[in-house]
């Protein structure tokens, strides 16, 4: 029988084309292949929010190849990936092939390895259409939103803005927490410690308090008062308690537990952690092996784990650590209650393959981003740690000083994952001090006393790893929606990254305050937690999607009634954001613009200079005359940017006496394979792109085909992906290929 699966990524292709014999042929859609029209709202709100679907534009060829190839098929796959969206993928495409019934089914895996794929090629199922109304009503209820207030804002605050469901109370949470910062009062404390003599040892004992508890020192008379009272005194140790206490491992990672260790231990960019994280699950090269998905899906928030991939890990832990370092009864662990549960866990496809041993087949961040999925894993199905703690209590004139410590007695998991620096406030795990054996009763000299002053500090701004949290742990959000979230408001100017954290804009505080005004639930944190549960309740099937719709406009068209009352009031006027540029003309810091081609430097006394300069390497929206790098090739005068009917490009600052120009060239980031200097991307007269080395014509290599990052696994020359195809070959025609 002829079966055609259609995946969603092309570089799934190969990986599955590996596992699977003759008879069948796997294709790519690269995605969604019809959405909402972009040009209107596209939800007849009066019929029931019937949504008004198109088939995205430039998809048109892609569809036709579909239809061909779904055509000459006697049964067709939608293997599209394993969540809601994905199965709104597989819905499109099957209306869009309109083949006969019984002919379309569905199949997905979690994992894609050889016994998942025949496992789910030998049960296919229907389309649910329960995910896939869930997904229309997350579509629909985020259009209503954006279609409706990104209009509003522009005309209350400026153009270009944007307003979303769960975007703007990520960036509300930002704009909060900057707000915490502002109004924090730090408040003095003192904290004091006396050095003690312990025949031929030391111990350092903190102060706790009186008889009575627990006391925090707010002043430096306090201190001062304990500090004579302790001059000169007696210490006498009057309690020593000694325990073991039990570490349990931390569960496999889940997408947002994922984000946050990678943002913290790996230093990885959330949209970086989920890039390297997708090439993992679509399979990589292992040479002799073949392609291989390394990971399960990585868009998850179950933490349960297969029986079988339990028992693959107890065999990779038993053989690498003895039988002692698996537990009694293997280590199960529950999700939180709002939960979709719908995949497991993300965890390696095999862990007998440890990153050792495909180390030389990834790329630095493919193995650091396995590494880390490897051992979080291996770690949660070993046993506890077990940690001697010893905790002392010295008294003197009636003053409470303690001193505690502890050592490793049976690393169990700590072994492969040490994750005691997770957890800051766990202070009997981080002090390791090495404690002399004290005894009840014994008395200790005082070396001296010591005493210092601090503050208390503000709450910390958020990393993109901490965002994540909060967004699981309000409830906001899906694990697909937390990089969209975070890269949107970043990318709209609401909130922009200082370091590692965020922090918000002017025009991020401005709109989340208009928003606070005037469509208070769209903001609120609890009412959007609530719209989560009601989209899981179609999904499972208790609500049908209209009536949730239904309830969210009732409200949301009487708030947005009154915001246009607004409207009269004027505009909110933001204060242009100043850059670090100086203005080689009048001396004024540059300023942010925005203009039809994008963000440029602007100078503040605009129009009486109008000097303009390029952000971030970008050429301005308008024409520059301040000098580039670039140097006349004619007369050696510096080069300006200037603007011409086809575009931007770089001239003689004597320009027109001096007539020398360059295109400007975009730069691909790879190196030529003839003379290693860069690639640059060209266009011709009839707008066709192609590329060539930036040394050319003296330096003949030039392409249509598109040169990629990677170099090829036979020889390590440059990989071609050959235009309009999903092919990839070696440029030195070693006989490596890849694709169709």
């Amino acid at each position: 029988m002829n079966t055609l699966i259609i995946v969603e990524s092309p570089f799934k292709v190969p990986t599955i084309k590996s596992f699977l014999g003759k008879g069948y042929k796997v294709t790519a859609c690269k995605g969604h292949i019809r959405d909402l029209p972009k040009s209107k709202l596209g939800v007849d709100i009066e019929n029931d929010f019937a949504p008004q679907y198109i088939n995205i534009r430039g998809r048109g060829d892609l569809i036709k190849e579909l239809k061909k190839e779904a055509k000459g098929a006697d049964r067709i796959f939608l293997a599209t990936d394993p969540d809601r969206e994905g199965e709104a993928i597989a819905w499109h495409l099957s209306k869009v092939l309109g083949a006969e019934d019984g002919k379309i089914k569905r199949i997905s895996f979690n994992e894609v390895t050889k016994t998942a794929l025949k496992e789910a090629v030998s049960n296919p199922r229907e389309i649910d259409m329960h995910l896939v109304d869930s997904q229309q009503a997350r579509r629909i209820l985020d259009r209503l939103v954006g279609y409706k207030i990104s209009p509003f804002l522009w005309k209350k605050i400026k153009s270009g803005l944007s307003a979303g469901r769960v975007q703007s109370v990520a960036t509300r949470i930002v704009v909060d927490r900057e707000k915490e910062i502002r109004d924090f009062v730090a408040k003095e404390y003192w904290t004091i410690a006396a050095k003690l003599k312990a025949e031929d040892d030391t111990v350092v004992a903190k102060y706790f308090g009186e008889g009575d508890g627990k006391r925090e020192l707010t002043s430096e008379a306090e201190s001062n008062a304990i500090l004579k009272d302790c001059e000169g005194g007696v210490f006498e140790v009057v309690s020593v308690k000694r325990a073991v206490k039990r570490r349990k491992p931390l569960p496999p990672f889940i997408t947002s537990t994922l984000q946050q260790e990678a943002n913290r231990r790996l230093n990885f960019q959330t949209r970086r952690t989920m890039m390297v994280a997708q090439e993992l699950y679509e399979g990589v090269n292992l040479g002799e092996s073949g392609m291989h998905g390394l990971i399960t899906y990585m868009r998850t928030d179950s933490l349960r784990v297969s029986d079988d991939a339990r028992a693959a890990a107890k065999e990779c832990i038993v053989a690498r650590y003895g039988e002692r370092f698996y537990p009694k009864t293997p280590n199960v662990y529950k999700a939180k209650k709002n939960s979709q549960d719908a995949h497991e866990a993300i965890r390696p496809t095999d862990p007998s393959l440890s990153p050792d041993m495909v180390k030389g087949k990834l790329s630095n961040d493919q193995y650091k981003l396995y590494k880390l999925i490897w051992e979080r894993f291996i770690a949660s199905q070993m046993c506890a740690a077990e940690i001697d703690t010893v905790t002392y209590e010295m008294v003197c004139a009636g003053h409470v000083f303690r001193v505690g410590g502890s050592s490793v007695k049976f690393a169990g998991y700590m072994s492969v994952y040490d994750d005691r620096i997770d957890d800051g406030d766990n202070e009997d795990c981080l002090n390791t001090l090495s404690l002399p054996d004290l005894r009840e009763g014994q008395k200790l000299d005082l070396i001296k006393m010591l005493k210092e002053q601090h503050f208390t500090q503000p709450p910390p701004r958020y990393t993109e790893g901490m965002l994540t949290k909060v967004l699981e742990e309000r409830g906001i959000g899906r694990p697909s929606t937390f990089l969209p979230t975070i890269t949107t408001i970043i990318s709209r100017g609401y909130v922009k990254r200082n370091g590692k954290v965020l922090v918000p804009t002017e025009v991020g505080e401005v709109t989340t305050q208009l928003m606070l005004d005037t469509f208070p639930s769209i903001i609120d944190y609890n009412y959007t937690a609530e719209m989560e549960e009601d989209l899981e309740k179609i999904c499972s099937g208790e609500r049908p999607y209209e009536s949730v719709l239904k309830e969210f406009y009732d409200v949301f068209e009487k708030q947005l009634t009154a915001a246009q009352d607004t409207l009269a009031e004027g505009r909110i006027k933001i204060a242009p954001v100043e850059t670090d540029i100086i203005c080689e003309k009048c001396g004024c810091k540059m300023v942010e613009r925005v203009g039809k081609f994008g963000k440029f430097a602007g100078c503040p006394n605009y129009p009486t200079c109008k000097n303009t300069k390029p952000l971030d390497g970008k050429a301005p929206a308008a024409e520059s005359t301040a000098p580039t790098d670039k140097t006349c090739p004619k007369c050696g005068k510096p080069m300006v940017i200037k603007r011409g009917a086809y575009g931007s490009f770089y001239a003689c600052e004597d320009y027109p006496t001096c007539k020398s120009t360059m295109p400007i060239v975009k730069e691909l980031g790879v190196g030529c394979p003839k003379c290693g200097k860069k690639i640059v991307i060209k266009t011709t007269k009839t707008k066709k792109t192609f590329y060539s080395c930036e040394d050319y014509p003296n330096c003949d290599f030039s392409s249509w085909d598109v040169p990629q990052e990677r170099k090829c696994p036979n020889c390590g020359s440059l990989v071609l992906k050959k235009k309009n195809k999903e092919l990839y070959e070696c440029f030195a025609k070693c006989g490596w290929s890849e694709g169709k």
